[in-house]
């Protein structure tokens, strides 16, 4: 009975890797995502982070909206001196957004003008089965 038991948990592990992989796998793809993104938010190209975002961030926001707001707020931070990550999760559901793959991941960033601040990064896998940005906060 013991060695049963013991043959069970081994299984049961081994059928659990495989999930456990593959999202580590989307963890790792949903990082790759927002590191490009960031780029462009870092480099003041608001129009093209747009464009590069998820199909849901598109249809939450039109591209001047983003843009503007940005311009108002993003800008004004300057440059980075550094991002760290400091957190990342996987869930298929968040508040107020549809279901689907998403990857939240949180940025500890110093900006010349504020030195202590927390980016907050959200890819989902979007429509045609690439990680795009799906929401972008800073705290």
């Amino acid at each position: 009975m013991k060695n049963m038991v013991a043959g069970l948990l081994i299984l049961g592990g081994l059928v659990a890797f495989p999930v456990q992989a593959n999202e580590t796998d989307m963890v790792e793809k949903a990082k790759r995502a927002a590191h490009k993104w960031l780029q462009l938010t870092d480099h003041h190209k608001y129009a093209k982070s747009w464009t590069q975002a998820s199909s849901y961030f598109q249809s939450a926001i039109d591209k001047p909206t983003w843009v503007g707001a940005m311009n108002a707020t993003r800008k004004p931070l300057g440059r980075v001196k550094s991002r760290t990550l400091k957190f990342s999760s996987f869930s298929e559901t968040l508040p107020n957004a549809p279901k689907g793959k998403y990857v939240v991941l949180q940025y500890s960033t110093v900006f010349e003008g504020k030195p202590d601040a927390l980016e907050t990064v959200t890819p989902m896998l979007d429509k045609d089965g690439t990680w795009k940005v799906a929401g972008y906060f800073i705290k």
